[in-house]
């Protein structure tokens, strides 16, 4: 199946120092190099801990940032090779569900305004048509209509997130990033926010970026999963392998820290050592060596690649490569 997202050795490289006139001395590597691809329909779950460079990696896809080096294709086209004129009308088939719902959402704008801008923008239908897709979208993220003339700071943390969903699903784009999405959200709304990404998946057919730190979350709304580390992809495969049979060691780490609700169910640690490395300097070879357990003298030279084994399971490790 053609993929309908591809990143291609992607970069972001975001300049420290210098100033006007003067050259930066240094740069932090946000995103170093990642490649995958997303099947039409398909949800890619990215994990990673904070400052990794997942929500970086999501706006370069939307090329809401420029990258630094690398390629966004999107349905065959290249996204760097678009004209403004061009971009703007794949935008419309490209969204983002962003992290914090009070931050995302103008304050000064009536809800109404806010779901239908998108409309607006591009200029689809009549004034009364938009009020009627309007009202459709907040049915269909479980809204009242009447909620359309109200302004944000009148609503909850879920309820904010649903008008984003709303907002983003405006124009109808077939690929949404959702950053984040329930982060914010009590552990009840979370469930209710995740149940709600599900059934419109189901139902309008999208294809989805998923980030999130909470791997409980991606297992829930994932078809496969992506392991970032330090600007890195380090483990990609489906999620059924992923969580039953984990290559990397950061990989195995992450999800023996996924707490358990039965005391009684036998558990085996992964030891972590230390804190994520600076991205302006990260260590040489394996980004992950100095916090590695398993690590070996390979690892500190040697950058190892992101190889593809059997059952789509690609992982990116000296000791533990994919199985072939």
């Amino acid at each position: 199946m053609t993929p309908l997202v591809e990143a291609c050795d992607l970069q972001k490289h975001f300049p420290l120092g210098g100033g006007w006139l003067r050259r930066a001395s240094a740069a932090v590597r946000a995103v170093d190099g990642v490649s995958f691809a997303i099947a039409p329909g398909e949800t890619l779950g990215l994990v990673g801990e904070s400052g990794c460079g997942k929500s970086t990696l999501g706006r370069l896809v939307l090329r809401l940032l420029e990258p630094t080096a690398g390629d966004v294709r999107f349905d065959g086209r290249s996204l760097l090779a678009l004209d403004a004129g061009a971009l703007r009308a794949v935008r419309r088939e490209m969204q983002i569900v962003f992290q914090d719902p009070y931050g995302s959402l103008d304050p000064r704008m009536c809800v109404g305004s806010i779901v239908g801008e998108g409309l607006a923008i591009h200029r689809l239908g009549t004034r009364a048509a938009r009020r009627r897709r309007v009202e459709e979208l907040l049915a269909l993220v479980g809204l009242p209509a009447d909620v359309a003339s109200r302004r944000p700071h009148e609503f909850s943390g879920g309820q904010r997130q649903r008008i984003g969903i709303a907002r983003a699903l405006a124009v109808e784009p077939r690929f949404v990033v959702a950053d984040e999405a329930v982060s914010a959200l009590d552990v009840s709304i979370q469930a209710q926010i995740i149940n709600l990404l599900q059934d419109l998946k189901r139902r309008l057919g999208l294809t989805m970026l998923f980030i999130s730190h909470d791997l409980r979350v991606v297992e829930h709304v994932s078809d496969r999963v992506a392991i970032m580390y330090l600007g890195r992809l380090v483990e990609v495969a489906p999620r059924e392998r992923i969580y039953a049979h984990p290559r990397h060691p950061y990989t195995r780490a992450l999800l023996s820290a996924v707490p358990v609700a039965d005391p009684h169910r036998p558990r085996r640690r992964e030891p972590m050592r230390g804190e994520l490395p600076s991205a302006v300097a990260p260590p040489p070879g394996c980004a992950f060596h100095p916090r590695c357990a398993h690590a070996e003298d390979v690892c500190r030279r040697v950058v190892p690649p992101l190889a593809q084994g059997r059952d789509g399971h690609a992982v990116a490790c000296h000791v533990f490569p994919a199985e072939r």
